[in-house]
């Protein structure tokens, strides 16, 4: 077998603008080649909001104590490190996570899948990384929903994560999965990745250290920022 290169591992692990099984990137895909133009990073940076620490208030991390009562569902505490890919603390970086309750409804207009709401849980939350790169949210495990992607199509329980740079140009949007879960491999989204071993970085651990008696299971998670993928002629 020959070895894989840079180039290689990128086409791998990352899904191709086009994956036929997911309908959205038929529409969302480029049908033409991009077109190269200079930007000043220095503008960019001056013209585009940005984000102060002080706005992150002490609650936005649990998402179970935002409102007067308790959300219904699974507490779970989700925790990680988001690092470089070589490994290196990301410190203060802003985290934001959104998801469905545990109906597997989300708290939007634009849902409107006949599965309840809930009152005391609204599915958004934020926190900043610490000085080891760590990040930590205590939320309800999620339930699986359909999606009219194809025939009895159902998207897995899954907590979406968005990591930002200095400024709201600098962002990562992901997901992440939970471990044995059976919808996974029906998943157009998780399966448009090539590779099998970068599929398995978007599913979580049980972690029993993380674990509160009593309380809340725990999971890890961490995020890797890599190298921005570059298109070759």
């Amino acid at each position: 077998m020959t070895p894989q290169g840079p180039a290689e591992r990128t086409r791998m692990s990352h899904p191709p603008y086009l994956s036929p099984g997911y309908r959205s990137t038929v529409a969302r895909a480029p049908a033409r080649p991009p077109v190269s133009f200079k930007l000043d990073p220095d503008a960019i940076e001056l013209t585009s909001p940005v984000f102060g620490h002080e706005e992150v208030g002490a609650l936005d991390a649990d998402l179970t104590r935002q409102h007067a009562g308790e959300p219904i569902g699974e507490r779970i505490i989700v925790e990680g490190r988001v690092l470089d890919d070589d490994g290196r603390p990301l410190r203060g970086t802003l985290v934001e996570l959104w998801q469905a309750n545990a109906a597997g409804r989300y708290a939007h207009d634009g849902d409107q899948h006949p599965a309840p709401l809930d009152p005391n849980f609204t599915g958004a939350g934020r926190c900043l990384t610490d000085q080891d790169g760590r990040y930590r949210f205590v939320t309800i495990k999620p339930g699986a929903y359909p999606w009219r992607n194809h025939d009895n199509a159902w998207r897995p329980a899954h907590l979406h994560f968005s990591v930002f740079g200095q400024a709201f140009t600098q962002r990562l949007v992901t997901q992440m999965y939970f471990p044995g879960d059976p919808l996974m491999p029906f998943d157009p989204i998780m399966q448009s990745i090539p590779d099998e071993a970068a599929r398995q970085r978007l599913v979580s651990s049980f972690e029993l250290d993380l674990t509160q008696p009593e309380w809340a299971l725990g999971y890890a998670f961490d995020i890797v920022l890599g190298r921005t993928p570059m298109e070759t002629p």
